[in-house]
């Protein structure tokens, strides 16, 4: 093991060579968003002198971390800090410069609540052996990245994905090519992938998207915005000013977070919270701001991104992953579904045949969380791909089907099952099966090539045509990835007015 030295606009930075690459961590893109610079946009760091080791992962944004239930499935994030906006680069050795590789950028998901660029997960030694240069990075989460601030300012955390992104100009140093970026993210990473997409101020810092089991319906209007920030500054103690929210300390702006989310679960006018009513959240992009001035779907159905290649899908059984866990099943009966279905806007005696017509043996919870899936997962991705379409733009579709091991086997197909498989991270705690090395090469070869060269067709898998317009998925497996037309298009078909 020996060291290598990349200078960056701001300072020299010491990685490491090991194992065929040279990893960079802990690099700060921008400077700690506290103090002075605390609910602002982020700012450039200060240059430093000398060489600065790159050898530990920086700090993670402030966070509450995951229930209890989800201990052992979720990987919490590492040490927090102030220090927060940092990223991580992996490039093939033993050249750090000049290859102009393709570039993947990584924004992690976690509700826009939790997360880390420096999980074990997200390690991109293996896609960077793979011929990519792989870079993490973390941002504001909760209430410091996502409120609605009251002169006005939003989305500080997408603010901090650009800043990143626009760090990743440099990459030539570590041996990528800044004309070909490729941003990938799951979950709450591909929410914010998708505004990135239509955001004025990212234009032309990326080339490519992958989104993973996140699209462009899940935004906050104004109104709801500033409603979830006044209840906050109360929950918090403190007046509804930019000056006071950012003289509480982060541990106890976090915790009224908490305390919101559990607010909003508990209550009985859901549609005042807007998307946080789902579960899980609180904050979301905010959309008619300087920064996001329309929600992602509708400026992707006016022609945003459309010169952007995208990669998109979701896990076949996303919702499983809070069903089972957080113990939702037993409370699911024929008669909650129903209701559920009805709330939705869809007729539930229809519905609830056509979801269990292929499921015969499925009871009120499966089939409410196949409706979910679809609700939250499916059927935004499936709209973006068919705005895209709209304006001559193809999307290729993936259905990750191979069910985790965890639980013995009752997540099934489940939310982030598939990151694992994604970083060639053979101990991921939701996918860590004899099959993972062959599925992860599937995948991982397939996200590499749709990097270089815009689709993801390779020797592993099927051709692979585009989302439109035969309505082809390729579902990714580790027996027989196949492509399929329309799966299930009889549910699909019932949600006509899902816009």
């Amino acid at each position: 093991m020996s060291n290598a030295t990349v200078s960056t606009r701001h300072g020299q930075v010491r990685g490491r060579l090991h194992d065929g690459t040279a990893s960079f961590l802990g690099i700060p893109y921008a400077a700690p968003p506290f103090g002075a610079n605390r609910m602002r946009p982020p700012v450039a760091p200060e240059p430093w002198g000398g060489v600065r080791d790159a050898l530990v992962p920086g700090p993670s944004a402030p966070q509450p971390g995951y229930a209890p239930a989800m201990a052992g499935l979720l990987v919490e994030a590492g040490p927090q800090g102030e220090d927060c906006l940092n990223l991580n680069v992996w490039t093939p050795s033993p050249s750090c410069s000049g290859e102009g590789l393709p570039v993947m950028v990584w924004i992690h998901g976690g509700a826009f609540r939790n997360g880390s660029g420096s999980l074990p997960t997200y390690d991109g030694s293996v896609l960077a052996r793979d011929g990519v240069v792989c870079v993490t990075l973390n941002y504001r989460l909760g209430a410091e990245g996502f409120l609605l601030l009251p002169d006005g300012t939003a989305n500080l955390g997408l603010l901090d994905q650009i800043a990143a992104l626009e760090w990743v100009r440099d990459i030539a140093a570590f041996g990528g090519d800044p004309g070909n970026v490729t941003v990938f993210g799951q979950s709450a990473g591909a929410i914010g992938i998708t505004a990135l997409m239509t955001m004025p101020r990212a234009e032309g810092l990326f080339r490519r998207a992958i989104t993973q089991s996140g699209a462009g319906h899940h935004a906050h209007t104004p109104e709801i915005g500033r409603r979830i920030t006044a209840r906050l500054a109360e929950l918090a103690g403190a007046e509804c000013t930019v000056e006071a929210l950012a003289a509480v300390p982060p541990a106890e702006l976090a915790a009224a977070n908490s305390r919101l989310a559990q607010e909003i679960a508990r209550s009985t006018e859901p549609a005042q919270w807007g998307e946080s009513a789902g579960g899980g959240t609180t904050v979301l992009p905010v959309t008619g701001t300087a920064t996001l001035p329309e929600r992602p779907i509708d400026a992707i159905a006016a022609g945003a991104g459309r010169h952007l290649d995208l990669l998109t899908g979701v896990t076949a059984e996303e919702f499983r992953l809070f069903l089972v866990p957080l113990g939702m099943a037993d409370r699911i009966n024929d008669g909650f579904l129903h209701g559920f279905l009805a709330d939705l806007g869809l007729d539930p005696v229809a519905a609830r045949a056509a979801y269990a017509s292929h499921r015969p043996d499925a009871d009120a919870a499966d089939l409410f969380s196949a409706v979910m899936t679809d609700h939250g997962y499916r059927l935004p991705a499936i709209r973006i791909a068919e705005a895209r379409a709209a304006h001559g733009a193809d999307t290729y579709f993936y259905e990750f089907t191979q069910p985790s091991p965890a639980l013995n086997g009752a997540l099934g197909a489940c939310h982030m099952a598939e990151l694992g498989p994604v970083f060639g991270n053979l101990h991921d705690p939701l996918m860590n099966t004899p099959d993972q090395p062959l599925l992860s090469e599937r995948i991982r070869t397939a996200w590499t090539t749709f990097a270089h060269h815009g689709h993801p067709t390779t020797s592993l898998l099927p051709p692979w045509p585009p989302y439109l317009p035969d309505r082809s998925v390729m579902r990714l497996n580790a027996t027989a990835p196949t492509i399929h037309l329309d799966p299930a298009g009889p549910e699909r078909l019932l949600w006509t007015d899902l816009r």
